[in-house]
């Protein structure tokens, strides 16, 4: 079993180890651009198109939740990667917990108000401020797969009333539910905490707008822990201020990283971190990937394969 993998800036050393490990019967490699050797499996992020190009894989594994990149790529070289090549992509891996902790501290914080308290303590202004009640500060997650059910889960915890919208039906227990294009405005109403987790798609793609965000109460909050081509920044930028949105916690941009004379990095009621909110964890990431290549060799369809169309 051949094993080739690619990143494009991180040390190959301890991936390759560690699959070798997993997978001691296989001959794990890093892939240089002169390797036209035959492999098996692809283990990448953000792979050349002549990496895959022309290749009888058995499977392609992404080392991230996300795969726009790949497909983005596949869409102008479809020759990259044949159509009945199966791409997966972590579903989980130790990334859920890391966005639930990203959006509980979102959301507490901005309940509890801690944002306005901070700016009252830098002009030695002693003031309590009139807080939120817990029934009303409803929190609305745009996307219901593995990490967005899990946030929901997560924040139901603290006794919010939590409610999603997906691209299509889903049941999640104590979660109200919305899909489709139609229930979008009615997910939206009274949403005061909009959390974004979609996966990118066309349909995806700039649909937090101007339109969408004046849905929101006004005075919602936004949190984007998904990707930056969800969002229309120009019109988020413009809802912060005309106050539709009281603040923004972004980890995603359209362009990243940020531009330094961004706008967006010094807004007073804007949070950014860069693109960390839930990070590729090594070891549970080779876990799962290894144990895919092997339910793979034994004829079994693991878990994470992307339907190419869906985009996810």
């Amino acid at each position: 079993m051949e094993i080739i993998w690619y990143h494009p800036s991180m040390d190959p050393e301890s991936w390759l180890s560690g699959l070798r490990q997993r997978l001691p019967q296989a001959k794990v490699r890093r892939w240089q651009p002169d390797d036209n050797a035959p492999a098996d499996y692809a283990v990448v992020r953000s792979p050349p198109v002549e990496m895959l190009r022309g290749r009888a894989l058995k499977g392609v594994f992404a080392m991230g939740a996300g795969v726009d990149e790949i497909l983005q790529q596949l869409r102008q070289h479809p020759e990259m990667l044949a159509a009945e090549v199966p791409l997966f992509r972590l579903e989980d891996t130790g990334m859920a917990r890391q966005m639930q902790e990203y959006a509980t501290w979102c959301v507490l914080g901005w309940f509890r108000r801690f944002a306005d308290y901070q700016r009252q303590q830098q002009q030695a202004h002693w003031q309590q401020l009139k807080p939120y009640t817990r029934e009303n500060f409803t929190i609305g997650i745009l996307g219901a797969g593995v990490l967005g059910s899990s946030v929901a889960q997560s924040l139901r915890q603290w006794g919010f009333p939590v409610r999603c919208w997906s691209r299509s039906a889903k049941t999640l227990e104590g979660v109200t539910t919305f899909h489709d294009r139609d229930q979008l405005p009615a997910f939206l109403d009274g949403t005061q905490v909009l959390i974004d987790l979609l996966p990118t798609t066309p349909e995806t793609t700039n649909l937090i707008d101007r339109q969408l965000l004046s849905g929101l109460p006004q005075g919602a909050y936004f949190l984007n822990i998904a990707r930056g081509a969800h969002v229309v920044e120009d019109d988020l930028l413009a809802a912060l201020n005309s106050g539709q949105l009281a603040a923004a916690a972004l980890d995603v941009f359209q362009t990243e990283p940020l531009p330094a004379h961004h706008p967006l990095w010094s807004h007073p009621h804007v949070t950014i971190t860069p693109h960390n909110a839930a990070i590729t964890l090594p070891h549970e990431a080779m876990d799962y990937i290894a144990g895919a290549i092997l339910e793979l060799e034994q004829g079994q369809q693991p878990t994470g394969r992307v339907d190419r169309q869906r985009g996810y």
